[in-house]
């Protein structure tokens, strides 16, 4: 069973205000939610097993495999837009702007 003083407890360490008159409430709201896994306890787990992700696949990744990779030249070819032999990109920052 929570006291007021758990709550206040809680809530210090999670960094939350109570409102005044929430207690009574939170108090409720916390209680059945602890009653709840009180039961979740009583259930027989002896023969499950663990899971993690709620699958059993374990990796459905294809394997990485090295291709050719394009020389300087022919990958500027490639590029939408160049300026003094460097790739051009839309500006990210606004350089106006201090």
């Amino acid at each position: 069973m929570l006291t007021k003083k758990d709550l206040e407890k809680l809530a210090d360490l999670s960094r939350m205000k109570i409102e005044e008159g929430e207690e009574e409430k939170l108090l409720h709201d916390l209680g059945g939610v602890l009653a709840h896994f009180e039961e979740l306890k009583e259930l027989p787990t002896d023969d499950v097993e663990p899971m993690n992700g709620g699958t059993s696949s374990l990796n459905v990744w294809r394997n990485d495999e090295t291709t050719g990779a394009l020389d300087g030249e022919a990958a500027k070819k490639e590029f939408p837009e160049t300026k003094d032999g460097y790739l051009k990109v839309p500006a990210v920052f606004d350089a106006s702007a201090d």
